[in-house]
């Protein structure tokens, strides 16, 4: 059996090692990531075709009716973005913008702000919660003469 301490350790003290292989596997991620979305959208092309070429073949059943039920992903809790809305309105130095609650909701949860779909998603629901919180009489909102809406909580 081999002693160890008579081995010789490599030790750098700058994690350069470190640093490069995260950085190769964090690029092997995000390559990835984008093999699934491409292959995401090939099968929902593939999909759309077929269910084009079912209608031309005259089938009129249900097709959302036959698909396999799906999990639904949860992404916030019960309340929580509009806990996370209400947080983000009450520090803000200045009324913000749906799409604005949004980014800043994201970057406070750690995530990606980079991901379209995901803000895109977002934002309609901040915006919902906003229509609500606005009915409640939580929340006040002003257009610019553009005709976005700008919030601000209530005094």
């Amino acid at each position: 059996m081999k002693n160890i301490t008579n081995i010789a350790k490599a030790r750098t003290t700058d994690y350069s090692h470190t640093i490069n292989g995260l950085l190769t596997k964090r690029a092997d991620l995000f390559n990835e990531a984008i093999q699934i979305r491409d292959r995401l959208a090939e099968i929902k092309n593939d999909t759309s075709a077929i269910d084009r070429t079912l209608q031309m073949l005259g089938y009129d059943g249900d097709l959302d009716a036959a698909m396999p039920r799906q999990k639904r992903e949860v992404i916030f809790g019960r309340g929580e973005l509009t806990k996370a809305i209400l947080a983000e309105i009450r520090y803000a130095e200045q009324p913000l913008g749906s799409r604005d609650i949004a980014r800043l909701v994201i970057s406070t949860r750690g995530e990606d702000a980079r991901d379209r779909r995901y803000m895109t998603d977002l934002t309609k629901r901040v915006s919902k919660a906003l229509r609500v919180l606005k009915l409640n009489g939580v929340v006040r909102s002003a257009p610019d003469n553009r005709g976005n809406l700008y919030w601000e909580l209530r005094d």
